[in-house]
């Protein structure tokens, strides 16, 4: 028998999508099949793509978002749509005493997001902000072999994604996808979740013929010094300037250093060149779905906090505001 005195639900827990897209086909396809479930409806971009998605899933198609999150008979909402509509979204769906997953980022800037974590925890409603990241191959691989590296003093990550020609869709839009780091956050949230707080953020960005907010190409470059004294470089790149892939993570330590190159993991140490598995990058989305529905059933931890995801946006927030004025930006003390 499930314990839901945590947030008082009835089961099936009815579940409202905002957004047609991978992620959403994804979470309703898993949620589809767990008897804990059941899909209501949805709202998307665009009049075709959601009743397309709601024939799919056999759900009542929504012409508006806000109409969607104003329903009585929802118990949840989930957000994939434009980044740029995130913190509204979820704001609203929080006023009308909905649990809500968002994809990440939850907002565009920090102070929305502080305000957004304020309300949930008034309204004592559920607040996930999805890190697939985080449960990804790559990073527990990292997770579980940093301590054989010992004292971290430095790390990088590089992921370049060359397209040609590149898509006139809203990933290359300045305001509906934000500013790379932002939009972009699991670049950074990968290094606060490793290594903690982290002190100043050295930001440039460079976007390529761009026309009404739309770009063909984009590169950002950031230098993040921790608290420990470790100093990490991140680039992100995607677009028509670019003619090879990269997905290449390295972290150095006083013992050894750790290499991962797409799936390809290796430790280097004294001893030798030892190969490291990665876990594959599939079935995130319905993992982290079938970790929310226990958290809202049973009261199983998620694997993300709130906070930790503010966390990341501070310092993504910290990029932008670097690449602005061309100086490096202070971050506050990380919160317990």
């Amino acid at each position: 028998m499930f314990d839901l005195s945590s947030y008082n639900l009835n089961l099936p827990v009815k579940i409202g999508f905002v957004g047609t897209g991978y992620a959403a086909k994804v979470r309703a396809e898993t949620l589809q099949a767990d008897d804990r479930a059941l899909l209501v409806a949805v709202s998307g971009h665009t009049s075709s793509t959601t009743a397309e998605f709601g024939q799919k899933f056999q759900i009542e198609a929504i012409d508006s978002w806000q109409e969607l999150v104003a329903r009585q008979d929802l118990d949840l909402v989930i957000v994939s749509t434009v980044n740029r509509d995130h913190g509204a979204i979820a704001r609203a769906a929080l006023e009308a005493d909905k649990h809500v997953v968002v994809e990440e980022p939850l907002a565009m800037n920090v102070r929305e997001a502080e305000e957004i974590l304020a309300l949930a925890a008034a309204k004592g409603k559920m607040l996930h902000v999805e890190h697939i990241e985080l449960l990804g191959g790559l990073h527990q691989a990292l997770r579980q072999y940093l301590p054989a590296i010992g004292q971290v003093f430095y790390a990088q990550y590089r992921t370049i994604n060359p397209q040609h020609p590149a898509p006139r869709k809203w990933t290359y839009h300045q305001e509906l996808f934000g500013f790379p780091f932002v939009g972009a956050i699991s670049r950074l949230s990968r290094f606060t979740d490793l290594f903690g707080a982290v002190e100043t953020v050295s930001c440039q960005a460079h976007f390529h013929n761009c026309q009404s907010q739309f770009y063909t190409a984009c590169l950002c470059a950031a230098q993040l010094r921790f608290k420990t004294g470790a100093i990490a470089s991140v680039t992100y790149g995607k677009g028509e300037t670019f003619w090879q892939s990269a997905n290449v993570f390295e972290v150095g330590g006083d013992r050894g250093t750790l290499v991962f190159d797409g799936q390809a993991g290796s430790l280097i140490n004294a001893e030798g060149t030892q190969a490291i598995e990665v876990g594959p990058r599939r079935g995130l989305f319905a993992k982290d779905t079938g970790m929310v529905l226990d958290h809202l059933i049973t009261g199983a931890p998620l694997y993300v906090t709130p906070h930790a995801s503010l966390y990341a946006l501070k310092v993504a927030y910290a990029a932008q505001r670097s690449a602005e004025i061309g100086k490096s930006v202070a971050i506050e003390p990380k919160s317990a």
